[in-house]
């Protein structure tokens, strides 16, 4: 049977990795897929990858909702990132769209609350993008480490090569 997509604001969902994958130390562990937001809505993406209790977030959006006056942004739950800040590796952004980086100014400041800072991973113009927006919030900078075409880095238990993407949206 084909499996189905959780429901719920914080869904988990367990992946093994496939045995023809499994000749690696970090592919013999289940993997936990974290939806934070993002799930049938274009909006608040943030996901978190979990192997041997150790956390890498990819994106974290915000939503601009058109049927909320007087909300300028809806975001991502945090709580349970929070519950599992000292496990955080670091957080992986995808594209510089306000739906993929919009929610990190806050993310980072309740994490500096905790006494946590994470690194943030990205292609040098969207974390240029990242720094200008973390700036006007007035949120320190961590660590921004850049990333080309094909670059390959190991985050905690993570082997993670980033792909060049192309976004394209359609015309309306």
């Amino acid at each position: 049977s084909r499996p189905t997509w959780p429901t719920g604001p914080v869904s988990s969902w367990p992946v093994s990795a496939a045995p023809e994958c499994r000749g690696s130390d970090s592919m013999a562990h289940p993997v936990h897929i974290t939806f934070l937001g993002g799930l049938g809505e274009i909006g608040r993406n943030c996901a978190a990858l979990e192997v041997e209790g150790r956390i890498v977030m990819l994106d974290c959006g915000q939503l601009f909702p058109d049927d909320l006056p007087g909300v300028d942004a809806v975001l991502p739950d945090f709580t349970w990132l929070l519950e599992r800040a000292d496990r955080i590796e670091g957080c992986v952004v995808t594209h510089a769209h306000e739906d993929h980086i919009g929610g990190l100014p806050y993310l980072l400041k309740d994490l500096a609350a905790e006494g946590v800072s994470i690194p943030i991973y990205g292609a040098p113009f969207t974390l240029g993008m990242v720094r200008g927006k973390l700036k006007g919030a007035g949120v320190p900078i961590p660590e921004l480490v850049e990333l080309g075409d094909h670059a390959k880095l190991r985050i905690g238990p993570f082997d993670c090569e980033f792909l060049p993407v192309t976004i394209r949206r359609r015309a309306v």
